[in-house]
């Protein structure tokens, strides 16, 4: 019988994990300062002659002395390159201000910037200069006469607007006298015929043209003492009588309303009134009542 393998019943030992040491920071700036010490007071590094005799060895032994490696002082060059981080880190920072202070005390202009040379430009004699404010002063008045133009063009555009609108509110007719009473109206009167109304008012009323029209005639007449015959557009004929004063002439246009005279009592009259007639087509057309015809424009009594 084989005996038992005594590697295959012993248990496998497992390597314990080896302990990193690490080193105080104390410690590692103690060190620190021990080799700037030692540097600063070697003859060797200040360049001062040593003199014969003196004890050397261990200063030489010193400078002689293999740098640690970095399995026996790991922590000693780890500060030694955090330090020297920290100050490549400072010099970086303090680069950009210097150079943003450079920058701002000296100016350089565009053109030197970009390469160009700087040309002075050349004075102007005074013919130049007078020939420059002529060509000023011709454009300036021709501004000026466009904008006079354009002026004059509006103030006219307003005007004709403004003729527009007062004739568009302009009456087309209107009552001979107004507030006047109608005292008589057209037909049979007396046994003779009153070929027209009559309107009463007091003395010097003015009366009015009933539509648009020219005067035919203007002046005395039998039975009227004055009158006054008003042609209209469409041919009729509107007349006037017993007037005491007439304010227009033969040939004058007139428009509804428009005062043509003062209302008085001259010829056949019995007191203060207007005898207002229209003759349909002309002087000696046909006389209607004028009622009617002053309804049809409008005009109510």
């Amino acid at each position: 019988m084989t005996a038992p393998d005594a590697t295959a019943t012993r248990p496998a030992r497992s390597r314990p994990t080896p302990r990193k040491r690490t080193v105080p920071a104390a410690q590692i700036l103690e060190a620190l300062a021990e080799a700037e010490a030692k540097a600063v007071l070697s003859p060797a590094l200040t360049g001062e002659t040593v003199p014969t005799g003196a004890p050397e060895v261990r200063t030489a032994r010193f400078l002689h002395r293999r740098p640690p490696t970095v399995r026996r002082r790991p922590a000693l060059y780890l500060a030694a390159a955090m330090i020297g981080a920290m100050g490549i880190s400072a010099f970086a920072t303090d680069e950009p201000v210097a150079r943003a202070t450079a920058t701002m005390s000296h100016s350089v202009s565009v053109a030197e910037e970009l390469g160009i040379e700087e040309t002075p430009a050349e004075a102007i004699t005074d013919t130049e200069a007078a020939e420059l404010l002529g060509d000023l002063a011709v454009s300036r008045n021709a501004r000026d006469a466009e904008q006079t133009a354009a002026a004059q063009a509006q103030a006219e555009a307003d005007r004709i607007a403004a003729e527009a609108a007062a004739e568009a509110a302009r009456p087309k007719a209107v009552l001979p006298v107004q507030g006047a009473r109608l005292t008589s109206q057209f037909g049979p009167r007396w046994g003779t015929m009153h070929s027209g109304i009559d309107l009463a008012a007091p003395m010097h009323t003015p009366e009015y043209a009933a539509a648009d029209g020219v005067v035919l005639e203007a002046g005395p007449a039998s039975g009227f003492g004055l009158v006054v015959y008003i042609q209209h557009e469409n041919g009729d004929v509107t007349v006037y009588g017993h007037m005491d004063s007439i304010l227009v002439q033969p040939g004058q246009v007139v428009q509804a309303g428009d005062t043509i005279a003062l209302l008085g009592n001259r010829g056949q009259s019995t007191g203060p009134h207007l005898h207002f007639e229209v003759h349909v087509g002309g002087l000696d057309g046909q006389k209607i009542d004028p009622l009617p015809w002053l309804r049809e424009r409008g005009v109510a009594i």
